[in-house]
């Protein structure tokens, strides 16, 4: 990592803005419109921010809104940036170096994913309570910087117990009926066989997408707590006898959106 570029992206989004953020917020695949909940926004669009990357994929509108949800100081990515678009993983997990330096301490993860246990459906939202890296790599091989983190961080509670049994009151409150499981991430871009379906399900895993495992990884190096959140907006392949798509991705998360706003501005809302 570079903390001369770190440093520069910092002082570049704090010139814009007038709160310091406390809650970050990263939105996965047609889960952005959370940021249009965003009061008295500022919107910074990545292409402007020094060292930033941009976001390539649909669904995804590649830019920083900060401002007030529920009462609370926030930073949302709307629009992520994923290993599979050819970035390097210090670029992929680079916004969330940029989030804890800004003042984040609580990191809202978003993202859609292929349901791979059985019992879940299209529309479900589930809470992450592990993950699995399926990615063949980590964001934090390579020299270590002591001032961010220890050398050999503890992923043990990489999801952070207090959040996940906050969430669930949140969702009980609602009324809403949520799952929660364990994320396996994959590099993508293809989505997966049905043979490697049943791998993930027999190594542990419910569900699968291509993202979050990074940054939660290095979230956890500099000590943000984190909640993360699936759209199951599929099931996976060789569970239903259907071709996968990116259009369908985008279709679900449409449809569970109202669910969706309730349930994260519930948690903002009431975060102690």
């Amino acid at each position: 990592m570079n903390k001369k570029e770190l440093k520069e992206s910092v002082q570049f989004i704090e010139s814009k803005l007038e709160e310091k953020p406390v809650i970050g917020l990263i939105l996965g695949s047609g889960l952005g419109v959370l940021a249009e909940e965003i009061e008295n926004p500022v919107v910074i669009p990545y292409k402007t921010v020094p060292h930033f990357p941009e976001s390539t994929v649909s669904g995804h509108k590649g830019q920083l809104v900060a401002g007030e949800l529920e009462g609370k100081q926030v930073i949302a990515m709307q629009g992520r940036f994923h290993f599979y678009e050819g970035y390097h993983m210090d670029q992929v997990t680079f916004p969330v170096r940029v989030m804890k330096l800004l003042g984040v301490e609580k990191l809202l993860v978003t993202n859609a994913a292929g349901g791979i246990n059985e019992n879940f459906e299209p529309g479900n939202l589930m809470l992450i309570e592990d993950h699995i890296n399926n990615m063949g790599t980590n964001p934090l091989i390579g020299p270590n910087e002591e001032e961010f983190g220890p050398r050999f961080p503890d992923m043990s509670r990489a999801y952070d117990k207090d959040l996940l049994v906050h969430a669930r009151k949140c969702a009980e409150q609602l009324d809403l009926s949520i799952q929660q499981g364990v994320y396996v991430g994959n590099t993508g871009p293809v989505y997966e066989t049905g043979a490697e379906v049943k791998m993930l399900r027999t190594l542990g895993g419910d569900a699968v997408g291509m993202s979050t495992v990074p940054e939660v990884i290095v979230a956890a190096h500099m000590g943000i707590k984190v909640l993360g959140i699936s759209c199951i907006s599929n099931m996976a392949a060789g569970i239903l006898d259907q071709p996968l798509s990116h259009q369908e991705v985008i279709e679900t998360t449409e449809q569970v959106r109202q669910d969706f706003l309730s349930f994260v501005k519930q948690i903002v809302k009431t975060l102690p």
